[in-house]
Parts: structure tokens; sequence; C-alpha cells
């Protein structure tokens, strides 16, 4: 099996790691707050104390961090990914990130002696903790293919959608249609309530039919239950979809839902709210109901 380094532990990066070690590669990870690393430590991997520690002997790096600067901070500069790992490593950038960082980044890389995959992921914590998350990759065709010992150990639909910063481009999309169908749940779901409907049988019924959707079958419960325990936290969701709504720009494309939706998103988060599960955007939709 495959020494795989994960940098970036954290509510996506330890279940992932967990489960490629489950498969049988040896992984070492680091991450800035050590209860994560004891964690992955209990499941069998190895405790790193640095990123240099982590990927020096690692034939695959897996970085799972926030956003573009966030990347850019481990892979760049004299402690970085590219200054320590061995050439001829693959670099898997699995965070949600700017599709024009992730094209620069893949040129660092290249200069550094390593092979880049952008692979953002989908399915949220559920997903990650089964292994059966979404993964887009963006680079070239010969390492998607090393990679997939390692994508397949977490993921269960790994497409190749083109080349460098194409992954990146399609998880904007990705984020872009899972924001929009948050909000049209939530104001389903307060329209439902307002008029005393059975919920749990009007959500079973909406999802054998056309409205039927993912989101609805994952956040729907959430909602009802107003359980807003974070798979995948709002402030995540505001940085995509400034991703997006920027990249709209860039290539001269309207996206008014999608724009609507970024603002109600920025809303909820400047509340306070940016902490909680994205289905938590229901609460701004109650706000604006006037209901609870």
């Amino acid at each position: 099996m495959t020494n795989v380094a994960v940098i970036g532990l954290g509510i996506m990066g330890l279940p992932m790691a967990t489960n490629l070690v489950k498969a049988g590669h040896t992984v070492s990870g680091y991450n800035r707050s050590q209860g994560a690393i004891d964690k992955l430590a209990a499941a069998g991997g190895r405790a790193a104390t640095s990123i240099a520690d982590a990927v020096k002997d690692a034939d695959v790096v897996i970085t799972m961090v926030p956003d573009s600067p966030d990347v850019e901070a481990v892979v760049l500069g004299a402690d970085g990914v590219f200054a320590n790992v061995k050439p001829g490593a693959l670099w898997i950038d699995a965070s949600s990130i700017r599709p024009d960082v992730a094209k620069r980044l893949s040129e660092y890389a290249k200069v550094a002696g390593v092979r880049a995959l952008d692979a953002p992921v989908s399915g949220g914590e559920q997903g990650a903790i089964d292994a059966v998350l979404s993964i887009m990759v963006g680079g070239e065709a010969a390492d998607f293919e090393a990679a997939q010992p390692v994508l397949t150990a977490v993921g269960k639909t790994i497409v190749h959608v083109g080349p460098a910063g194409s992954g990146q481009t399609v998880k904007a999309a990705n984020q872009l249609i899972v924001a929009v169908n948050i909000q049209v749940l939530g104001e389903a779901i307060a329209f439902l309530e307002a008029y005393g409907v059975d919920t749990d049988a009007a959500l079973k019924v909406l999802g054998g039919g056309l409205a039927g959707s993912k989101v609805l079958d994952q956040k729907g419960q959430k909602m009802l239950d107003r359980n807003f325990d974070p798979g995948f936290r709002l402030a995540l969701h505001h940085k995509d979809l400034g991703i997006v709504t920027a990249a709209a720009r860039e290539a001269n494309v309207a996206v008014p839902l999608g724009a609507v939706v970024a603002q109600l998103v920025a809303a909820t988060v400047n509340q306070g709210d940016g902490a909680l599960d994205h289905s938590g955007l229901f609460k701004q939709v109650l706000q604006l109901s006037g209901r609870k």
C-alpha cells in the first residue's frame, strides 16, 4: 500500500485519514490542534510533529484545509509540503479553493517536481465517515489514474473533470446548487409548518417525487428538528459562495439566484451563526417569516 500524509484533520480530513488507515495505507497526519492528531494515532495512523515530518516519506500528500490562503500556507515556504516531500510525490488538494489559485499552485508544484491534482469533495461529514464522497478531480489524466488507490479509499463517485483548476470549478458549481437547494428547502418547510401540515409525511412524499434530492434527504430532518450541529459549516459555505460569485463575474455568467442566496448566507454568518451546519440557513428563513 501507499505512504499517505494528510494535512488538515478537521471534520472532513480526520475521517478521510481514518478510512485510508482502514484501507491498509500507512498514514501520517498533521493538524494545528493536537487533539485531532491524537485521534488519528488512536485509529492506527502516525502522529506527525510538523508538515515536514508528515510528508518526508509520503508517496501521496492530501491537504484538507479551509481556504485558498490556508492551502498556500501549508504547501509553500521552507516548512511547506513542496520543500519537504520527495520528488515525484503526488499532491492531492481536497480543500475547496479558488480555481485560479489551484491552477497557480499546480504550476508551483510542477517546478518542485511534485504531481498535482485539485480534488475537492462533496458529501459532508457523513460522506467522509462512510467513505462515499463525490470527488471532482482536475489535473493530468496519468496523475488521476495514479491516485485511484487513495481516492477510492475515501470516495465513491470519482471523476476526472479536466486540467488543473477544473475540480475546483466543478466544486464551485456544486456549492451553488447545494446552497440554492438548502434555501428553497427551508422556504418549503416554513410554508408547510405555517399551514400545520404533517411535515414528516410531507417530506416523505416530496422526497419520492421530482422535488426529491440529497439535500432534502440529508437536511430536511435537521430543519424539522432545529438541529444544526455542523456537518459542513455555514462559514465555509459563505466562503465557497464568494468563490462562485467572483468566478461567475470573471466569466461573465449571471447567477442571480446564487447571488441572492450568497447574501442570505452572509447575513446568517454575520448574525453569529457561521459555526452552524449550512442547513442553519433555515434560521434566516424563519426570521424573515417571523417564525421560530
